[in-house]
């Protein structure tokens, strides 16, 4: 199965490139088949080689195309490479990427550019398979620039709302800053080892250069701004909640399967450069830590359904960072998987009811939902549950757990890091039940216009079962001690030392965990449906609003980033109008044109000029030479 490689990214490519071509010449139902049937294939050779890979245990398999180009020793070549860090990722994206292009057939099936939009969705797809798949830098930053691109095609696929428009802009001109100094890493990663090969860097690298390396740091801190864009990390985290303006099954696809988990991969795979540098690792942990607070605490205030499922996924991405600051490795790609479903899940019954209520997405005018819409319910709860990392049952409780557990239990724990994901863990309930209670509690507010079809409820269902059940995969030493995953990837990540002695305390931890879990579901239950007059109280209070405000505003960033860039560039593009630059250039110009002129008078096509000129020009060269 190994020379079907090339198929998985191949396979969305071409859907893509059949739609753009003809598209609009065919009918829905053969788009939905090139749409959705190219990931559809390619998920199941994924499960194929998944299947393999298993039985056979091959550190990994290697796969060459063709060779790129050979510049001065450089040949970098079009090849993949699968391991056990790839094969998760390919899982996801092609697995849950396809469950979502099943639902999008429904969810977009009146839109009038449904052919655009699933070759968009395909080209992602395809690109992000590209950059988990690459067994070169070169290659990852291509698929890389892929998912840049097509986020920005996506989150502005309603384009002629000036909003969506405004929302692409922004993803795509912030995710720049972090490729530029992605970049800056990888010329200095040629530059040190002339090649980009993954494999030769990472086996070399430890050769080369000892723990603390200051060239190591550097080039961590590089990767790591790339990871911090493309993840919608602090502080580059203010695109990914306007990037909501997109259709919900984008939204999904960015959140779940594709772009922002970008930045998870990019360390992960890169772990032996940042395993290298202490501050790299340390600043991974803490941008962690403090972006899942920020963003939990915004996600307090939002109304919107879908930016409060944005803030979350920041905040959830904060703690995979966290684990990966502290060299837990498979702890934090465990999270990535479990997250990939429960978020996909939650995001697809956010369309759902969406699609139900007519596009209504502000949470005060839903309510009441449970009945109108049981399957959407009750899914969503398994989603929201495992957000919320309710205890035992939920898939979420035993990724979220070894998290916070590895923060203390870990050779590079720390109390802070730990106290930050506790209470992290807590806000996070919080909001979670709040969109529970909201949405689906109470009064209706919003006629429901739209019952989902199979094509809407399979997928739910699916990826509910997976939010429920995928946890049970790695369990805890006091719960059996599971350790099917990270068994999986200690190939390819090194397993995280524990303490010794910490071990026998682990159930403590847990059952703080399930405390405060179950303690924010409380609050919400008592805030947002037993007594909602307590949130009135609230609003009443005019410091309680100004901090609400606060929050709201994602703490402030969009309005800094306006002040120190935004408006400053703005103000120098005025003064500018009319172009300095130039009008140098213009000028140049306008001079060449005035001697050409002047010049062009001296040929008139008379002979006695020509003659007057020549004894004019002799008698001036004969009096200069007599005076010298």
């Amino acid at each position: 199965m190994g020379e079907l490689l090339w198929l998985i990214p191949a396979l969305p490519f071409a859907g893509a490139l059949l739609l753009v071509l003809f598209g609009n010449r065919i009918s829905r139902a053969l788009v939905s088949a090139i749409g959705v049937g190219s990931v559809g294939i390619a998920a199941a050779i994924t499960l194929a080689l998944g299947i393999e890979f298993l039985s056979t245990r091959p550190d990994f398999i290697r796969q060459e195309v063709w060779q790129w180009f050979d510049v001065a020793g450089f040949s970098p070549a079009i090849a993949f490479h699968l391991d056990a860090l790839s094969m998760v990722f390919i899982f996801v994206i092609t697995f849950v990427g396809f469950l979502i292009h099943i639902y999008s057939t429904e969810y977009m099936a009146k839109d009038q550019d449904y052919a655009r939009f699933f070759a968009c969705m395909n080209l992602f797809v395809g690109s992000m398979l590209m950059l988990v798949m690459a067994d070169n830098l070169l290659l990852l930053y291509l698929g890389w620039e892929g998912v840049g691109l097509c986020s920005y095609l996506l989150i502005g696929f309603w384009y002629k709302e000036p909003a969506n428009g405004y929302a692409a802009r922004k993803a795509f001109i912030i995710t720049r800053v972090g490729d530029t100094a992605m970049a800056i890493g990888l010329f200095m990663l040629f530059q040190h080892f002339g090649t980009l090969h993954i494999q030769s860097i990472s086996t070399e690298a430890a050769q080369v250069w000892s723990v603390g390396n200051e060239t190591a740091m550097i080039i961590a801190l590089l990767l790591l701004g790339g990871a911090v864009g493309k993840s919608g990390q602090l502080p580059l985290q203010t695109w990914l909640p306007d990037a909501m303006a997109g259709p919900t099954p984008v939204s999904a696809l960015i959140h779940a399967a594709t772009m922002v988990t970008a930045g998870v991969y990019l360390i992960a795979r890169m772990h032996v450069i940042f395993a290298l540098s202490p501050v790299a690792m340390t600043a991974v942990a803490v941008i962690g830590a403090v972006t899942l607070l920020i963003a939990g605490f915004a996600a307090l205030t939002q109304y919107d359904l879908k930016r409060v499922l944005a803030y979350s996924t920041i905040s959830q991405i904060g703690y995979m960072f966290l684990a990966l600051g502290v060299g837990a490795w498979s702890a934090g790609v465990f999270h990535f998987m479990i997250h990939g479903f429960f978020k996909a899940l939650l995001f697809l019954c956010a369309g759902a009811i969406i699609l139900a209520l007519h596009h209504e997405q502000d949470m005060r005018r839903m309510g009441g939902l449970r009945q109108k819409l049981p399957v959407v319910f009750y899914t969503f709860l398994i989603g929201a549950a495992s957000l919320a990392a309710f205890p035992l049952v939920s898939a979420g409780f035993y990724s979220k757990d070894q998290i916070l557990w590895l923060q203390l239990a870990g050779e590079n724990g720390n109390i802070w890091l730990y106290l930050a994901g506790l209470l992290g863990a807590f806000i996070t309930s919080i909001y979670t039940f709040r969109m529970v209670f909201l949405t689906f509690y109470g009064e209706e507010k919003t006629h429901v216009g739209h019952k989902p079809t199979m094509a809407i409820t399979m997928p739910l269902i699916i990826l509910g079962i997976l939010s429920f059940a995928g946890g049970f995969i790695e369990l805890p030493h006091n719960f059996g001690h599971v350790v099917l995953f990270s068994d999986f990837l200690a190939p390819v990540l090194p397993a995280v030392q524990v303490v010794e002695g910490l071990t026998q305390y682990e159930w403590m931890l847990q059952l703080l965990a399930a405390v405060v879990s179950l303690g924010g579901i409380f609050i919400a239950y008592l805030f947002y449906y037993k007594k909602p007059e307590l949130v009135e109280s609230i609003h009443r209070s005019e410091t309680a609003m100004a901090i609400h405000r606060f929050w709201y505003s994602g703490w402030g960033f969009d309005q800094l980033y306006d002040t120190l860039f935004v408006r400053p560039y703005v103000y120098l593009s005025k003064l500018n109008k009319s172009d300095f630059i130039d009008s140098v250039y213009t000028f140049l110009a306008r001079i060449t044109q005035g001697l050409h002129q002047l010049f062009s008078t001296t040929q008139t096509g008379v002979m006695r000029n020509y003659v007057a000129g020549i004894v004019v020009g002799a008698i001036m060269i004969l009096t200069i030479s007599l005076l010298l």
